[in-house]
């Protein structure tokens, strides 16, 4: 899990996406959220867990929601602004 940097939800699926590559689980995004390390995994959008140490950085835009980047990655996810508060410290 230390080396996994964000899940997506992908209808019944789950994308868990880490360094080396990626991969299809049959869990939904609700059910490893309960089961992850809350101290290391927090939910940023309804279908986006991202692992805190992998954020390289937070963009906020000006509609009240924000943009993670990765270290290591491309993908930008989405921070919508009920978990925006997440980043407020940050």
């Amino acid at each position: 899990m230390d080396e996994v940097a964000f899940l997506r939800s992908d209808e019944k699926y789950t994308l868990v996406a880490w360094a080396g590559g990626e991969a299809l689980i049959r869990k939904t995004i609700r059910e490893l959220a309960d089961e992850l390390d809350p101290g290391r995994f927090v939910q940023i959008h309804r279908s986006v867990i991202v692992a805190l140490p992998h954020v390289s950085h937070v963009v906020r835009s000006g509609n009240e929601t924000a943009e993670v980047h990765l270290r290591g990655r491309s993908e930008v996810l989405p921070v919508s602004r009920s978990w925006l508060h997440v980043f407020r410290q940050m």
